[in-house]
């Protein structure tokens, strides 16, 4: 089963790439803030619903529950649905690149 939601929101980009190494809610906050480097600070409530939405799409899994916290991974639709949606952003800068001599 392979991702066919089209186009990622960002909060779901910036979770797939955190999720690159396993964690858990806390952990992921942070991580989503080091590899935005620090433009989205993604609170618990975002990070949550998109966690919720992401399991049911099959693009991440819960890795490791010990009752009080989730650790969740990566599933290799979720790589394939990532690398898709960088290859998808990836071209749309490639077709804006006209625009870097207006600017």
């Amino acid at each position: 089963m392979s991702y066919s939601g089209g186009p990622m929101t960002e909060a779901m980009y910036y979770v797939l790439l955190a999720l690159m190494n396993p964690g858990h809610g806390y952990q992921l906050m942070g991580a989503i803030e080091a590899v935005s480097d620090g433009r989205i600070k993604m609170g618990p409530g975002t990070l949550y619903g998109v966690l919720t939405r992401m399991e049911k799409d099959h693009l991440i899994e819960i890795h490791h529950d010990d009752g009080r916290r989730k650790t969740y991974r990566i599933t290799e639709d979720g790589k394939e649905a990532l690398k898709g949606e960088f290859l998808r952003l990836k071209s749309m800068i490639q077709d804006g690149s006209m625009l870097e001599e207006m600017f």
